[in-house]
């Protein structure tokens, strides 16, 4: 019997968690957190706190993404990051933010990318016709010609992109990806399916599959339930297999989104779906889905991810 499966042959191996946030309310540095009363947000999430809520899961490794800091400080929050006490494994890698769009935005990167933890930049995308769902005003920004000079100078210093974008913006998304093709790229959240409405899942799909044409790009299947408060197990497994068939299990890497998810599910009940959902893979497709490519993706070194002894 394989040592990376349990009693019910569900996957029980090494897991690098591929997308959550650390954040310390005490130090008010992320001004959308300010006045939270959700219980999720207004309390602050710490290593210990990521340590007990993943306890019983054989996480080994997990990637820190920006979690909205003070933009006028991108360097602060990796600063604070090194300062935590933590296992080596997490937040083994970080991915912080940079405003490309500003014009003395090079520098940043240069002092990201030498940095030694940080893998790469995200700068949310997402548009959505509701302006009180949208991150950015603009549907278009991708295009902009000064933000994309920042892309540029991204690829330039190695760096990786994390595009959280929404469904109506795949062909801007896919005109970005093309022009811009030594950049490696990871889809965040299963590429946001908002709209839950049977036409608008099947646009959502249509637009994963497109977008997974570009080989410069990866899907984290993460945070279902964002787009999904009212979740059962069916509505999980549906959005994870279809990302799964448009991508295949070597360029997808599974992800909590914690603390955020935890709004709507555990990281329990996360990974127990994902379990159940991908059962029928085969030991190298599970290793590489739960573990692998992201640490490939994330040059995460020095983890022994082979079968348990």
């Amino acid at each position: 019997m394989s040592t990376l499966r349990d009693s019910d042959g569900l996957y029980c191996g090494p897991i690098v968690d591929a997308h959550h946030h650390l954040w310390d309310r005490a130090l008010d540095r992320h001004p959308w957190l300010r006045g939270q009363q959700d219980p999720v947000l207004a309390r602050s999430c710490l290593p210990d706190d990521y340590l007990r809520d993943t306890s019983g899961y054989n996480v080994v490794a997990s990637v820190h993404i920006e979690a909205n800091w003070d933009a006028t400080d991108p360097l602060g929050e990796i600063a604070w990051l090194d300062s935590l006490s933590r296992p080596s494994g997490i937040a083994a890698r970080y991915v912080g933010f940079a405003d490309l769009a500003d014009p003395d935005v090079e520098p940043l990167l240069e002092s990201m990318a030498t940095h030694g933890r940080v893998a790469g930049i995200r700068q949310i995308m997402s548009w959505h016709p509701d302006p009180d769902r949208s991150a950015v005003l603009d549907r278009h920004r991708m295009a902009d010609a000064n933000w994309r000079r920042g892309m540029a100078a991204l690829g330039r210093h190695g760096l990786s992109f994390d595009l959280l974008i929404s469904p109506w913006q795949v062909q801007d998304a896919l005109d970005l990806l093309a022009d811009f093709p030594d950049t490696a790229f990871a889809l965040n959240h299963c590429g946001s399916p908002f709209d839950r409405t049977p036409d608008g899942m099947s646009d959502w799909a249509k637009g994963l599959k497109a977008l997974a044409r570009a080989p410069n790009l990866v899907l984290k299947i993460s945070d279902l339930v964002a787009y999904d408060p009212n979740w059962t197990e069916a509505s999980l497994r549906d959005v994870s297999l279809t990302c799964l068939d448009a991508f295949g299990p070597q360029r997808c890497m599974l992800a909590s989104d914690h603390p955020v998810v935890t709004q709507h599910a555990s990281f329990g009940q996360t990974y127990e779906s994902f379990r159940r959902t991908f059962a029928d893979l085969t030991d190298d497709q599970s290793l590489a889905l739960f573990a692998g490519n992201a640490a490939r993706f994330y040059g995460i070194t020095g983890l022994q991810l082979g079968e348990n002894p």
